[in-house]
This record gives structure tokens, C-alpha cells and sequence, in this order.
């Protein structure tokens, strides 16, 4: 799992609720953590890998394959891995090696390897979890813009910059302030620990604030837009909307199922470490409160690589096809193994037939007025060329 409290751990003189929590059960929070990453990654390689059925491909104009569309929710789908995998490792050598964790708790130990193993191996996971946070929230800043200002994938450089730039910038902001002076002498105080748990805590807080509201901003615009183009709202541009809501609201379930135990578990622990005895007996309810929240955090976190790819692309299948060819036409959303032959059983047929009808439109337009192909963009007007940029987005 994904929480400050192990990079906590790490310090030997670490805090009494730190210790308390992660010194609960280990064998059994371990194989719990193992499990639910190693299944986690499992599944979501198995969803992201190329199916034999590929790329669907309706009628004369298929939809395009969408470009920083894809790419992000590629990404998001690797960070979620690369943590997972940072789990497995981890929860695999204190399972297979508990003297790591005995040697970790001496102070002034001259052997200063497992101390390594733990910062880095924590510092790993936030790196990959947080980098996750940052680019869903350049999603639904990149939806916003297609949106309102037809943005291209030229944004995806600015994005990577972004992403990768303050997450390792927080990351290593976050844990130099941790371990300072040193990692087998840190500075105790509730208040040295702050900053850091703020950079751990601000991009999935900034997701959770943020990016509900772009998303709404998102639809608002989608439905205006839609209404706006002949006047009329028709069954099939209801639907392309409906799914744009359906699917924003699937990648803020996922995050809330997976994030707010985090949220929850840290209030309960900054409550117990503020007080001068954590084992008095009134504050039972919320010690068993805190490890509950804590088991919880390490099955969901984990998960959110497999519930992400279902999120983004549906389920996609065991049908994996490795070849070359199939690899060079992968398209990574929601309809991408939808088969031609199942067409009517297709929730995005609708959205598929809307943008045939935009093309279409367009053609004929070309041709009555003599243009050629080069100029094809110029026929359509402004808002019919941004609906399409839409459709190609959401329904590729």
C-alpha cells in the first residue's frame, strides 16, 4: 500500500501510532498487501494487453483512434503497475525476511542496508502512486480542454513535465525533510512529520477537489455543445453524453473506494499521536478504528491498477493477441475489443454512428462545393469540428 506511515517506519525513533500500526499483524498485512497487488497487476497487464478481436471498426468511417486521450490513461494504467510491483517486492522480502524489519527498529545499527530497503522501496511506491494522482488530474484537465479549446496532444510534453517534475520533487522534498539530520536519527515532533505527509497528501486531495469539478464542467460543456449544433438533442447524442458522465463517474468511484480509507486512517493516527499515552483505554474504539482502516488501505490500494483499467477501458477479456500487427493497431479505451459482429450489442454504437453522420455531413459538404480533401477542415463549421475531436475522444 501506498501511505507515509511506512516511509515512518523506516526511522528508527519513529512515533508510538506509527509504530503501533505497522507492527500489528505483519505476517498477515503482508500477505494481505502481496495478494491484492500481486492480483492487481495480474489483471491489469491482462487488460491492457491487445485482444485478437482489436480495434473496432463500424461501417465506412470508424472512430479514430484517440490521441492524448489513450496515451494518458496508458500512463495512468504503467504508474499503477510500477507501484503495485513496488509492493510486491516489498510485502515479499519482510515476508521472506523478517529480520529486515528487527534490524530497522535499532537505532545506530551499522548495517545500513535494510534501512535502503525501506526508503527506497517506499520511496518507490509514493513515487509511482503520486505520479498516477498527477496525471489523472491532467485527464480532466485534457478533457476540459478538448472540450472548450479543441486542445491537441502537443499538451501531453507539458503534461509529462508536470507529472513527473512534482512528483519527484515532492517525493524527495517530502522525504529529506522526514529523515533529516539522518535516517537512523530523525527528528521526532509531530510537526517536523507534517510536510511531509502534505506532499504525500496533496495530489490525491488535489484529484479528489479538482477534478469532480472539471468533470461536471466537462459534461455542462458536452451537452451545450451538443444542443447548440442543429438546434435539436437527439437519442444518439443523449447517449454520447450519458457515457461521458458514466465514465468520469466510474474514475472518481474507483479513487474514492481506493484514496478515502488513506484519508480516514491518517486523521485517526494524527489523533492518537497527539496524545501522551495511545494505550489508554479510552481511546480503544479508535486504535481498532485505525487498523481496520489500515488493513483496508492495504487490500484497495493495491487494486486501484486493476479497477482503474476497468474504469477506462471496461473488460476487455482473456482473449491476448501478441503479434505485431496487432500491437501496431491497440488502441487503449473503453471500446477497443468491441468486434464488428457485435455491433448491436454495443453501448457505443450509438456515439460510433454519431460521428459517422459528422463525417458524413462533412462530405457532403466537400462536394458541393467543389473543395478538396485538403480542405476539409475548413467545411466544417467550428462547433461541428470540436463535437467530432469530442466523439473521437470519448468513443474511441
Amino acid at each position: 500500500m501506498a501511505s507515509p506511515r511506512l516511509e515512518t517506519f523506516c526511522c528508527p525513533n519513529r512515533d508510538s501510532a506509527t509504530e503501533f500500526v505497522v507492527t500489528f499483524q505483519p505476517v498477515l498485512f503482508g500477505s494481505l498487501s502481496l495478494g491484492s497487488a500481486a492480483l492487481s497487476v495480474l489483471f491489469a497487464v491482462l487488460q491492457i494487453l491487445p485482444k485478437r478481436k482489436g480495434y473496432r471498426r463500424l461501417g465506412q468511417y470508424p472512430l479514430p483512434r484517440p490521441a492524448s486521450s489513450s496515451r494518458i490513461l496508458f500512463i495512468i494504467s504503467i504508474c499503477d503497475i510500477l507501484g503495485c510491483s513496488g509492493i510486491i517486492v516489498r510485502s515479499s522480502v519482510w515476508l521472506g525476511l523478517p529480520s529486515i524489519i528487527d534490524q530497522i527498529s535499532v537505532a545506530n545499527n551499522t548495517d545500513v542496508w535494510p534501512e535502503v530497503f525501506c526508503v527506497g522501496s517506499a520511496m518507490w511506491i509514493q513515487l509511482f502512486f503520486s505520479a498516477s494522482f498527477w496525471w489523472t488530474f491532467c485527464y480532466a484537465v485534457d478533457v476540459f480542454l478538448v472540450v472548450k479549446t479543441s486542445a491537441g496532444i502537443s499538451t501531453i510534453i507539458l503534461y509529462h513535465m508536470i507529472t513527473w517534475g512534482l512528483a519527484v520533487l515532492l517525493c524527495v522534498e517530502g522525504v529529506a525533510m522526514l529523515y533529516y539530520p539522518s535516517i537512523s536519527d530523525c527528528e521526532q515532533g509531530l510537526q517536523h512529520a507534517i510536510p511531509h505527509y502534505v506532499t504525500t497528501y496533496a495530489p490525491m486531495l488535489l484529484v479528489l477537489i479538482a477534478n469532480p469539478v472539471f468533470f461536471s464542467q466537462t459534461v455542462s460543456a458536452v451537452t451545450s455543445l451538443l444542443k447548440r449544433r442543429q438546434g435539436i438533442y437527439t437519442e444518439n447524442e443523449r447517449q454520447l453524453a450519458n457515457e461521458i458522465k458514466i465514465r468520469f463517474f466510474k474514475i472518481m468511484l474507483v479513487f474514492f473506494i481506493c484514496w478515502v480509507p488513506n484519508i480516514i486512517n491518517e486523521s485517526l493516527l494524527f489523533y492518537l499521536e497527539m496524545q501522551t499515552d495511545i494505550n489508554d483505554i479510552s481511546f480503544r474504539n479508535i486504535r481498532n478504528a485505525a487498523l481496520i482502516t489500515w488493513f483496508i488501505m492495504g487490500i484497495l490500494n493495491p487494486m486501484q491498477a486493476f479497477l482503474n483499467t476497468l474504469a477506462f477501458h471496461g473488460w476487455t477479456g482473456f482473449d491476448v493477441d501478441l503479434s505485431l500487427q496487432q500491437r501496431r493497431e491497440l488502441a487503449w479505451d473503453s471500446g477497443s475489443t468491441s468486434a464488428p459482429n457485435a455491433a448491436s450489442h454495443n453501448p457505443m454504437v450509438g456515439t460510433t454512428l454519431l460521428y459517422q453522420s459528422h463525417v458524413q455531413e462533412a462530405k457532403k459538404n466537400m462536394m458541393g462545393n467543389g473543395q478538396h480533401h485538403s480542405d476539409a477542415i475548413s467545411v466544417l463549421s467550428e462547433g461541428n469540428w470540436r463535437l467530432i475531436q469530442i466523439i473521437s475522444y470519448f468513443g474511441g
